[in-house]
């Protein structure tokens, strides 16, 4: 049985955590739940299995009991958690992506000194399995442009700057257009998708990212487009917004899952 450790139990670290119980309970179990607000993390623990003992004091004896510990917390975290758990010599799935641009050679280094291995799923874009094999030949260009309700940026510092009054949008606006290193930066909770991409393609600083406020759009929705020596790409994912949480996708969840499907079964199916 692999042992899993939840670090993050808001809306996403929820539903991983129902999904892992409900869908894996043959091949997985979880063993510690940890979030900085203790009475979430008891209350998941009663939720899933009836009691609070899954429900842990400190992030390091959650990644102790585990083989797996998967990050379901926020940006500003994730690379400090995804780095204490290969320390330990544990695998990492990580969720909040943007969070380890900068990040990702002390990453790697750590998990090859130690033996363990870093999962980042595909979340709520499609064509990554493209753009990785793209990747593998030459890539000319990557753009994503991500258009969501002006709800979902509510609180984002950098459009509060900007005095841009989201509720009072009657047209799409474009909030930001930049590269991805910049994107994560200005919009932690929102563009993880842009580091996933970037991760898989031409890295953060030459994948151009559009952030667009659209008031007549009930889904998130991510475009692509790659322009390799392959050919061109395009794709369009129109995501379900999660139903705790409308800065994210119910499709991140869901690939969270996928990945820890390849992790637990024999066959792998793509790249």
């Amino acid at each position: 049985m692999l042992k899993i450790a939840l670090v993050g139990c808001g809306a996403i670290g929820s539903s991983l955590a129902k999904g892992i119980r409900s869908k894996f309970s043959e091949s997985a179990k979880l063993v510690a739940l940890f979030d900085i607000d203790m009475d979430k993390s008891q209350a998941l623990s009663r939720l899933v299995s009836g009691r609070t003992s899954l429900a842990v004091a400190c992030l390091e004896q959650a990644i102790l009991k585990a083989d797996l510990v998967i990050e379901a917390a926020s940006a500003k975290v994730s690379s400090d958690i995804a780095l204490r758990a290969v320390d330990k010599g544990r695998d990492v799935m990580v969720m909040s992506v943007g969070g380890l641009v900068g990040n990702m050679k002390q990453l790697m280094s750590g998990a090859r000194k130690k033996g363990c291995r870093v999962y980042i799923p595909s979340g709520a874009i499609s064509g990554v399995d493209a753009v990785k094999a793209s990747a593998c030949g030459k890539i000319k260009s990557v753009t994503l442009t991500t258009r969501k309700n002006p709800k979902a940026f509510k609180g984002v510092a950098f459009v509060e700057k900007k005095r841009i009054n989201l509720a009072k949008l009657r047209q799409d606006m474009v909030l930001f257009n930049g590269t991805a290193r910049q994107a994560v930066i200005h919009f932690p909770q929102n563009i993880n998708v842009a580091a996933v991409l970037s991760l898989a393609g031409l890295g953060v600083d030459k994948t151009r990212v559009r952030i667009i406020a659209s008031p007549n759009l009930q889904r998130n929705v991510h475009e692509i487009e790659v322009v390799s020596d392959a050919g061109r790409i395009v794709t369009r994912t129109e995501n379900v917004l999660h139903p705790d949480n409308p800065k994210t996708s119910y499709l991140a969840v869901l690939s969270a899952q996928a990945a820890l499907k390849q992790i637990l079964e024999p066959v792998r199916i793509g790249s």
